[in-house]
């Protein structure tokens, strides 16, 4: 087997070793173009693979504030994407409230385009009393955030590769390569050296996957349970 499927295993030993009363909250934390959300839909396969329990798969970018309601701080600033960004109150009473001690498992993994553009409709879903959630986004270690989860995962990268990577990434939909790497280095790379600096969240989860090479990946464990 390959190092990359080596550290999908383990991971998902990992998280079926977490026992709750209730759905297991896994968080997949990170910065731009980590590889997070690759991270866990390969992980949600091999969780199915390994277990009958339900998987769910949520993205918290779905997870959006409107953009007319951003309004504390100016649109473009990186205090903007850090701090007013996402709907905490909304990912919490729509997603990880529901899954936790004693929710209804009521839930749902969206309530708008990742754009921040409205959906259509919102579904909601009930959970079995021993899903998974495997949920990625960035700053999901907020101090709004961190205690509604069960497991946290933290995929780290350096500033240098965000940078590389999102700019290769985010030019298919920007206007050129330049105008994105432009709004790496003075929007999303500032907003998030705010959020590692002031959060520490290599230091809160309890498992870090060093991903600089996504095909392999490292893990450290932090605390040996959630």
């Amino acid at each position: 087997m390959s190092r990359r499927t080596d550290a999908l295993t383990e991971l998902a030993v990992a998280v079926l070793a977490v026992e709750r009363p209730h759905p297991v909250r896994v968080a997949i934390d990170g910065c731009s173009a980590a590889g997070k959300t690759t991270l866990a839909d390969e992980l949600a396969d091999t969780l199915r693979a390994r277990t009958d329990r339900e998987i769910i798969r949520a993205g918290i970018d779905y997870f959006k504030r409107a953009p007319e309601l951003r309004t504390a701080y100016l649109i473009e600033s990186p205090q903007s994407y850090y701090l007013d960004t996402w709907d905490h109150d909304a990912i919490r009473e729509r997603l990880l409230v529901p899954l936790g001690p004693r929710g209804d498992r009521r839930y749902t993994t969206a309530i708008r385009e990742s754009s921040g553009r409205p959906l259509s409709e919102s579904s909601v879903h009930t959970a079995g009393p021993d899903a998974v959630l495997l949920a990625d986004g960035a700053f999901l270690q907020v101090p709004a955030l961190i205690d509604h989860w069960d497991l946290r995962i933290y995929v780290h990268v350096s500033f240098d590769e965000v940078l590389r990577r999102g700019t290769a990434r985010d030019q298919a939909w920007m206007p050129s390569a330049a105008a994105a790497e432009e709004r790496y280095r003075t929007r999303y790379i500032p907003g998030e050296r705010m959020y590692v600096d002031q959060i520490q969240p290599r230091s809160q989860a309890q498992i870090i996957v060093d991903n600089e090479d996504p095909a392999h990946p490292t893990i450290t464990y932090r605390l040996t349970s959630a």
